[in-house]
């Protein structure tokens, strides 16, 4: 049966279940009558979803609440046990894996280390990566007691770029880390034992990343943003609708320079040779610093930021470079004049960087995430901020709020983990149909069809 606009009745209650299922998600527990003006459904429809989501088991009471001179009000809420959901950030120093109920509530965590030091390409081999996905996530539902037929998906942030194809589907092209067209997807269904219905969600990590910041960090609320993901390499996600996915820009090969320094991708100039906490290392010691041998990128830059911006004789981090206070003592060392320079050439290409985001989106709002940028953070986004207005155009500069992520370091698997999410609520909460061992035979499928007409 069709309705008039074209949908079916079955669209147009796949669309009421979603919109219950989103509101109770985002709003948390609400009545029945509340339902109504938050989802613009009749309070028959309501009733109707909210009756089938509850037997599926998708949906509890949470409680009550008094009305106004009538019978409490029962709140609803998603079950956070009805389903899971597991993210995965293939990271740059390590792949983390985690589970998540349906609340996002942590259930389990398999972390494996990459190399630490070496080619890019040696460390992200594609055989090493998939074999630690495939244990990683053996051991988290195996750990949490869950079993795989309750997953609603799997979701992956990835470093370069995402297309689909029929054969493969997800492949990755990421040219930063020698990785040209891998079929991500395909290997990982040939690898991981998980039923062949669970949904593979592959995506790039900054994409994940604004997932997660626009729905539960410091992007609520805001109709607009862009999300930078400030780690070995920059990335960024522009995103324009809250509820919807975002865009994953390269924003990391942005030319900021003619032929200038040259980038991981090899390439001359971009702002990821400049601005990635890669390229800020290689720099300062270029310039006389000296990271601790052997350390990862994490380790050296807790120990360039601990150079530039030394404790004082008491034992307090400065607040910034420049000649100490009055009255430290002589053992007070002082910045370290090379990594305060890098560091400065830095906030003014990502401030500059920024402001092309600026002019180019015009977002209310800019967060800066990754672990790069959290340990920054503060200290050094007041200098990227005042730079990317001096570069950007004045209206929109001016009303463009540049602020960090709140969601921390595993923001990238949260988001990751919300990516099967999106896609069981676009659904209605139904679960994919499980997939046929094999196909019919010919005489089978001719037989049917004979019938069926």
């Amino acid at each position: 049966m069709h309705a008039k606009s074209g949908r079916t009745v079955r669209d147009l209650r796949r669309e009421n279940r979603t919109a219950v299922l989103r509101r109770l998600y985002f709003d948390g527990p609400t009545s029945r009558l509340a339902l109504g003006p938050a989802t613009g459904l009749s309070s028959g429809s309501i009733s109707n979803v909210v009756a089938e989501l509850v037997a599926e088991g998708l949906v509890e009471e949470a409680g009550s609440i008094d009305s106004a001179g009538g019978r409490p009000r029962t709140l609803l809420r998603i079950a956070p046990d009805s389903g899971c959901m597991i993210g995965v950030d293939i990271g740059e120093t390590r792949v983390r894996i985690e589970l998540f109920d349906l609340a996002l509530t942590e259930l389990a965590r398999a972390e494996r280390p990459l190399a630490p030091s070496g080619p890019r390409t040696a460390r992200y081999e594609v055989a090493v990566v998939v074999a630690h996905l495939r244990d990683g996530i053996a051991e988290v539902l195996r750990t949490a007691g869950v079993p795989a037929e309750r997953l609603l998906g799997v979701g992956i942030g990835v470093p370069g770029i995402v297309e689909r194809t029929p054969e493969d589907g997800a492949v990755v092209h990421g040219q930063t880390i020698g990785w040209d067209a891998v079929p991500l997807e395909r290997l990982l269904r040939e690898t991981v034992e998980l039923p062949a219905e669970v949904p593979y969600r592959i995506e790039n990590g900054a994409k994940t990343l604004g997932q997660a910041e626009m729905w539960f960090g410091a992007g609520r609320g805001a109709r607009s943003a862009v999300v930078v993901l400030f780690g070995s390499g920059v990335g960024a996600c522009v995103v324009t609708d809250p509820l919807g996915p975002g865009r994953a820009l390269e924003w990391g090969h942005l030319t900021v320079r003619v032929r200038g320094r040259r980038c991981r991708c090899g390439a001359q100039g971009c702002l990821e040779a400049y601005a990635g906490a890669e390229a800020l290392l290689a720099r300062w010691r270029e310039a006389g610093g000296a990271p601790p041998p052997g350390a990862d990128e994490e380790t050296a830059l807790t120990a360039m930021l601990d150079a530039a911006y030394p404790p004082d004789a008491t034992g307090a981090d400065r607040p910034g470079a420049g000649v100490g206070p009055e009255g430290v003592g002589p053992d007070w060392a002082g910045p370290d004049g090379a990594a305060v320079a890098v560091l400065d050439e830095t906030a003014e290409y990502l401030g500059a960087g920024l402001a092309d985001l600026i002019n180019l989106f015009q977002p209310e709002r800019i967060l800066v995430g990754g672990w790069a940028g959290l340990q920054l953070g503060s200290r050094f986004l007041g200098s990227v901020a005042a730079y990317a207005r001096a570069y950007a155009l004045r209206h929109p500069g001016g009303r463009t709020q540049i602020a960090l992520g709140t969601l921390g370091p595993e923001a990238v698997t949260v988001g990751a983990g919300l990516l099967p999410l999106v896609d069981f609520f676009a659904q209605g909460g139904r679960r994919p149909e499980r997939a046929p061992s094999a196909p019919a035979p010919a005489w089978q499928t001719a037989l049917r069809d004979r019938v069926s007409t």
